[in-house]
């Protein structure tokens, strides 16, 4: 009896444990084999309006609350074991994909320029993967893609937004449900219910609606806005 009651009161615990930040983490780890990390998060502060900050030493930080800290990049893993311990200690924190490599790589571009793209793609019958979305950037996820295949796809073209990002080989993107200093992380398009391993495009695939859509937003743009 004793037995069965010890392990109800660590069932019990466990439950008590997760949370859908580490849930989520599990499944691109575990089911998709994508490289996940905590990401650094946020900290009440009186220096900005919104009373949040990043909770990095860097009070100017570019991208408060979305990039990692410690651990650093590198340590981005699919091991459960390593997932469940870095979210025993945060049960909150973000959840940041390393990209390249064998895991999704990403474009990222205003959310304005990406609703209009989103609709572009939709309308050509692009198949298209995941999108994740905050309230200032959507970002598709693509097929992995190397510097120099991505290096002569944008050399083609007459000209390229500097609002548009790509996250390769060595880059990072933050997943929902996490949230950073411009808002909450969401699925725009969520990866299908059920499936193995999320389908990707090829980044050929949807950079021309992309760069078509950067384009004609508001100031060319050519405003990065994270």
């Amino acid at each position: 009896m004793r037995e069965i009651l010890g392990r109800r009161r660590r069932l019990r615990f466990r439950r008590k444990e997760r949370t859908v930040q580490l849930d989520a983490a599990l499944m691109c780890a575990t089911e998709w084999d994508w490289p996940v990390l905590p990401g650094v998060g946020l900290k009440t502060t009186t220096r900005t309006s919104g009373g949040v900050g990043c909770a990095c030493p860097d009070p100017q930080c570019v991208v408060p609350g979305a990039h990692p800290f410690d651990p650093g990049l590198l340590a981005a893993t699919t091991d459960e074991r390593m997932i469940r311990w870095w979210w025993s200690r945060r049960p909150e924190a973000p959840i940041v994909l390393a990209t390249g490599g064998k895991a999704p790589c990403a474009v990222s571009l205003p959310a304005a320029a990406g609703a209009r793209a989103l609709a572009a793609l939709d309308t050509m019958g692009m198949r298209l993967g995941p999108v994740v979305a905050t309230p200032t950037r959507w970002s598709l996820l693509v097929a992995p893609y190397g510097l120099e295949r991505l290096g002569e796809l944008l050399y083609a073209k007459d000209s390229v937004p500097s609002s548009l990002r790509f996250h390769g080989e060595g880059g990072y993107l933050l997943l929902p449900p996490s949230a950073a200093g411009t808002g909450q992380v969401r699925w725009e398009r969520a990866p299908l219910e059920g499936s193995a391993r999320p389908w990707l495009p090829d980044v050929e695939a949807v950079v021309d609606a992309l760069v078509e859509a950067s384009t004609g937003a508001p100031e060319g743009g050519s405003r990065l806005a994270y």
